[in-house]
Order: C-alpha cells, then sequence, then structure tokens
C-alpha cells in the first residue's frame, strides 16, 4: 500500500540506516555509518518510553520510530530487536525512498489494537504534525498478515512500517492524530530521551558502566 503526498523533497541521509545519492537518486544501505549516533549497547529504556498511544473506542494504535538515533537508547535487546527489523524490511524502505526520492524520511512502527469485534481502521489516516507542518505517510509496509484486512477482533493486532518524507524533527515536539483525535504524548517523552541521550554517552566512556 502506497501514497501519494510529497513535499519539500531534499536529498540527505536517513543516519546510520540509508544513505541517499543526490546524483543519481540511488538509495544505499550504510549500517557501518555511525557519525552522529549515540552508541549502542548502553541504553536502558524500553520500548513503552519511546512509543506514542492513542485510545479510540474501536481501535487503538501505538507508535515508535524507528531511527537509530531513538532506538540506540533502548536497552540492548530491543535495540538488537528492532534493529533486525529495520534490516529484514530495508529493501522495501530503500524501494520507497528511491520511489519518492525522498531524502530523511521518518520511519515508524505502527500497530492497530483492535477493542471490538470487526474493528476498521484507515492506515492512510495517521498523520504526524512537526513544526507546524501536516505528514502524510508516503509508504505504508505490512509486517502482519491481518495488515490488509483493515479489520481487527478484539484483541487482535496489525503492525506495519510507516514511512513519510523529510522534516519530521524527532527530537523537538510532534502530534499524532488519526480520525480526529489527536495527542501531543511526544513532546512528555522528549524530555527522558534527551536525558537518556546524554546517559549513554557517559556510560559508553565508562566500560564499567554497563552494556554490550
Amino acid at each position: 500500500m502506497t501514497t501519494r503526498w510529497l513535499r519539500g523533497i531534499r536529498p540527505c541521509a536517513l543516519v546510520g540506516m540509508i544513505a541517499l545519492s543526490p546524483s543519481v537518486m540511488r538509495a544505499q544501505i550504510s549500517f557501518s555509518d555511525t557519525t552522529g549516533l549515540p552508541p549502542a549497547g548502553f541504553g536502558t529504556l524500553r520500548q513503552g518510553d519511546i512509543s506514542i498511544r492513542l485510545q479510540g473506542s474501536a481501535i487503538a494504535l501505538q507508535m515508535y520510530p524507528l531511527h537509530e538515533t531513538i532506538i540506540r537508547l533502548l536497552a540492548p535487546d530491543t535495540y538488537r530487536s528492532l534493529h533486525r527489523l529495520a534490516e529484514r524490511h530495508m529493501d522495501e524502505i530503500q524501494d520507497a525512498v528511491q520511489m519518492y526520492a525522498l531524502g530523511d524520511p521518518a520511519i515508524f512502527v505502527v500497530t492497530f489494537f483492535g477493542r471490538e469485534a470487526r474493528a476498521r481502521f484507515d492506515p492512510d489516516e495517521l498523520t504526524i504534525t512537526s513544526q507546524n507542518r501536516l505528514f502524510r505517510p508516503v509508504s505504508i509496509i505490512p509486517i502482519s498478515p491481518s495488515w490488509t484486512r483493515h479489520e481487527l477482533e478484539r484483541r487482535e493486532t496489525a503492525t506495519a512500517i510507516y514511512v513519510y518524507e523529510s522534516g519530521i524533527r524527532l527530537l523537538e515536539p510532534l502530534a499524532v492524530e488519526y480520525r480526529g483525535a489527536r495527542v501531543n504524548q511526544w513532546e512528555s517523552l522528549l524530555q527522558n530521551i534527551e536525558e537518556e541521550l546524554a546517559r549513554v554517552r557517559t556510560r559508553a566512556g565508562n566500560p564499567d558502566s554497563g552494556g554490550s
């Protein structure tokens, strides 16, 4: 499933994951480039500490960024799991980057939860507002087989990777909206994320502080 909203295209990079060549607009996998990233293996955050949640009567959803800058702050086992998830779907992410000539795309994992029988969800209606600008997904990569039905039974889940174009600032407040319900939860998560970023750099400088 793909949607087609494009704004402000510029070639740059998804740090530690995708590098985009301006001359041929060709995405290339670059896990070895860790320039500017926090060191891996020193984080202590849980997945819930970086997750935005939205509750509706029939559907609930959770989303969190898959960007290395954020997931490297998670506990080592969780970080490795999400890093492998990105690797498994890198070809599909890369295809979206090439197709839409994206610069520094924002990548999120989104899970919808059914709260009642035959609960319908519309993947395209999940938007992000960052820097007073509205972002819609340009590509959606299903992970769960149940995703394509767009319908969930009670307690059933469906998960996908969402690709948004460049311009979403993960280290600044942003808002998430779905079917008219809007949450600004990311702002309340940012303080802990920024503090953990500083702690991770400190731990990395002290081998006795833990990590793997």
